[in-house]
């Protein structure tokens, strides 16, 4: 393990071992998803998608709906994790998917709610007003 792994805060440890497992091995997160997680999505290019998600199944719902409307495409692309005390995680990420025959990539933040070790929460919002097309 490296020092900066051994320095690091538990918090960024916990999202590291969570982005093992997202968004395609959802069911393996249990022990690192509270029983009343709550996922709140947003973003005005996909509309039927806006919404909270409670729960695993409701994360892996989400997951599965954004595969179905990107035709699975949908692809997160690590950025910088910052940890904020001891409850907040955020995670600065680009989102590329393709929705319709076009391809886009969205700058977005995930704010992620840490208690007891396990997430509770997480907001999802994405730069919408700076998507930029790919064709």
């Amino acid at each position: 393990m490296s020092d900066t792994k051994m320095s690091a805060h538990p918090n960024l440890l916990l999202l590291e071992r969570l982005g093992n497992y997202f968004p395609h091995d959802i069911d393996n997160m249990g022990d690192l998803i509270a029983e009343d997680f709550v996922f709140h999505y947003y973003n005005s290019e996909l509309p039927e998608l806006d919404g909270d998600y409670k729960g695993l199944d409701g994360l892996k719902n989400l997951f599965e709906n954004l595969g179905k409307t990107t035709k699975g495409t949908f692809k997160l692309i690590d950025g910088q994790l910052i940890h904020m005390g001891d409850e907040l995680v955020v995670l600065q990420a680009k989102h590329m998917m393709t929705v319709e025959d076009t391809s886009f990539e969205v700058d977005a933040v995930v704010v992620w709610r840490v208690v007891e070790n396990r997430f509770v929460e997480a907001w999802d919002i994405p730069a919408v007003n700076t998507t930029r097309k790919l064709r």
